[in-house]
């Protein structure tokens, strides 16, 4: 059934029942529920690619993650792409891993769908290839970066002050009598530097010196996680409190102190960041940072839609983060 046959039926042109399923004004009420009533009856659904062509949009939004394997961004995923359906756009959803050639090959599959807008979600894509990325395949577009910012006319940047939630972290533990902490976890993205940087501002407030500090590099894993932390155990000794950059390497770590005998909390305290389902699943529970990346992707898919349709938002929005504590401190 096209939209000929409709107008046919109707006894009206086909301009006529475009109209009536675009919702355009100046058609008669009767008209326009006799036209209603044959495309209900009939079972009519427009095609996208068609209205696209005609409207010069798609309703088509990208999605860009490093791994929607993460938990993390399971959740996000979910919450955004049930927004973006409740406002009658569909969402196309890349694994753009964490190289620079899988990010530009993304970007290149998105501007061949024609989306209409562009979320970038996490830290990792900040860097100079995405933002070259953005200059020259989506400048006529709106993209919202959720975790990350780039200085860029058409780009919008949603945060989490992950920084000054470190530094509540450090805070909490040195409430708890915990005064010698180390900081584990990724440090290559610009996520990862601000947790860092909080971690030695709060350091420095209990008169740590930065050379003194310990922070350990590893990857985003719970193996890694594991590994580093046995490194931890052996080689820093006093160490009482443990701030971890990622739930999924706390849960490694986690296991590492279980396997060596030291009791949590009692010996030792452990706080991730995230707030994901990991907390929830060692034992004991482990306290964790809320950073907001679900509230944080939420807003910016919010964002997108009203750039789109011609509403006004700032060009950046900071979140701030809490602690959710739990057995673990």
């Amino acid at each position: 059934m096209t939209i000929y046959d409709i107008a046919e039926l109707a006894g009206v042109s086909a301009s006529t029942v475009s109209r009536v399923i675009n919702n355009k004004p100046g058609i008669k009420a009767s008209t326009r529920e006799k036209v209603k009533a044959l495309l209900k009856e009939h079972n009519y659904t427009p095609d996208e690619n068609a209205r696209g062509l005609v409207n010069k949009n798609t309703r088509l939004i990208g999605i860009l993650l490093a791994d929607i394997r993460s938990a993390h961004h399971t959740d996000l995923t979910y919450a955004v792409e049930k927004y973006l359906r409740q406002k009658g756009y569909c969402g196309i959803i890349l694994n753009a891993g964490s190289h620079a050639g899988e990010m530009i090959e993304a970007i290149r599959i998105l501007e061949q769908r024609r989306v209409d807008g562009v979320l970038i979600v996490g830290s990792v894509f900040q860097n100079d290839t995405v933002e070259n990325g953005i200059k020259e395949h989506f400048s006529n577009i709106p993209v919202v970066f959720a975790n990350g910012q780039f200085d860029l006319p058409n780009v919008y940047c949603v945060l989490a002050d992950e920084c000054d939630g470190v530094e509540h972290c450090v805070d909490l533990l040195v409430k708890k009598q915990r005064e010698q902490i180390a900081f584990v976890g990724t440090g290559d993205t610009p996520s990862s530097r601000e947790k860092i940087k909080g971690f030695k501002r709060a350091m420095s407030r209990y008169g740590h010196s930065e050379a003194s500090l310990v922070i350990l590099d590893c990857e985003a894993s719970r193996e890694s996680g594991y590994q580093i932390t046995r490194q931890l155990i052996g080689g820093y000794p006093d160490i009482r409190g443990v701030i971890y950059s990622e739930d999924l390497i706390a849960a490694g770590g986690m296991r590492a102190f279980w396997d060596a005998g030291i009791q949590i909390p009692e010996e030792m305290a452990v706080i991730g960041i995230d707030n994901t389902i990991y907390g929830e699943l060692c034992c004991p529970r482990f306290t964790s940072l809320d950073n907001k990346m679900t509230e944080m992707s939420s807003e910016a898919a919010r964002i997108l839609i009203d750039a789109i349709e011609g509403r006004q938002n700032p060009r950046k929005i900071m979140l701030l983060s809490d602690i959710v504590e739990r057995e673990s401190t």
